[in-house]
C-alpha cells in the first residue's frame, strides 16, 4: 500500500499587484522522494515556495499529509554571511533553538546534536569553524543542517547549488539524496541544471506560470536529454 504524498498542491493560483504570477499550478510530493521544479527566472517557483512557507496569498490549496512532526525545513538559494562575525558553526546551528543568548554558551546537549547533525551532512569537525572561514559548498551543507532540526517532512530548497563549484555540488547532492531515502523526507528543489534534474529526481515539474509539463524525467525532458529548461522549447 503506497503512502499519501507528503505535499499536495491543487489549483494555486497566485496574483502580486494584480498580475497573475501562477495559475492553477498542482503537483505533489511523496515520501522519500525527490520532486525537482524547473521553469525560466520569472516562472515563480520562488513564490510557489512562499506559498507553500505560508508567506503568500494565494487560491487554491496546499495540504500537508503530515505522519510525525509536521516541520517543513527550508535552503534558501543564498545567505548573505558577515565574514568578519566571528560566530561559530555551533553557535549558528543553536541560535534558532535557544531561549537565551549564544554568547552566555551552548549547552553540552545543544553542542551534541549540532555535531550529529553536521555528521549527518558530511562536516563532521565543523562546529569550531566560524562561519566566515566556510567555502559555498560548506555553507549550504550547514544550512541543510539547520533546516533538518528538527526533522522535517518536507523540505524546500531554493537552487542550493547555485555558485557553487562541480565538488561542492556532487557533495551536496550526495547527502541529499541519502537523506532523503533513509528519512522519508519529501524534497521539492528548484534548479535551473537539466543535469542535475537528471541525475536526481524522481519526478519534475516544468513550470512557467502554469504547469508547462510533469511526469519522470524522461517524459520531461525527453529520453536523449535534448529538451532544455528554457521556456522556448516549450508549449502549454
Amino acid at each position: 500500500m503506497s503512502l499519501p504524498p507528503v505535499l499536495e498542491i491543487s489549483e494555486v493560483t497566485i496574483h502580486r499587484e494584480r498580475r497573475r504570477v501562477l495559475s492553477r499550478v498542482s503537483l505533489t510530493v511523496d515520501p522519500g522522494s525527490i520532486h525537482l521544479l524547473v521553469g525560466p527566472n520569472g516562472a515563480g517557483k520562488s513564490t510557489l515556495f512562499s506559498a507553500v512557507l505560508g508567506r503568500t496569498d494565494f487560491t487554491g490549496q496546499i495540504r500537508f499529509h503530515w505522519r510525525a512532526s509536521g516541520r517543513i525545513g527550508y535552503v534558501p538559494q543564498s545567505f548573505a554571511v558577515d565574514r568578519t562575525l566571528p560566530l561559530t558553526v555551533a553557535e549558528f546551528l543553536a541560535l534558532s533553538r535557544r531561549r537565551r543568548p549564544v554568547c552566555l554558551g551552548i549547552g553540552r546537549a545543544q553542542r551534541r546534536r549540532g555535531e550529529q547533525l553536521l555528521s549527518r551532512v558530511g562536516l563532521a569537525g565543523f562546529s569550531s569553524r566560524t562561519l566566515g572561514a566556510l567555502s559555498g559548498g560548506e555553507l549550504q551543507r550547514v544550512l541543510l543542517a539547520n533546516a533538518l532540526d528538527p526533522h522535517p517532512e518536507v523540505l524546500l530548497l531554493d537552487e542550493p547549488g547555485s555558485g557553487l563549484d562541480e565538488v561542492a555540488v556532487e557533495r551536496f547532492e550526495s547527502v541529499l539524496v541519502e537523506l532523503a531515502r533513509a528519512t522519508g523526507t519529501g524534497v521539492l528543489m528548484v534548479s535551473h541544471d537539466a543535469h542535475q534534474v537528471r541525475r536526481l529526481a524522481d519526478r519534475v515539474t516544468f513550470l512557467d506560470e502554469t504547469v508547462r509539463r510533469a511526469g519522470t524525467v524522461v517524459e520531461v525532458l525527453g529520453s536523449d536529454g535534448a529538451r532544455g529548461l528554457d521556456a522556448e522549447t516549450w508549449s502549454p
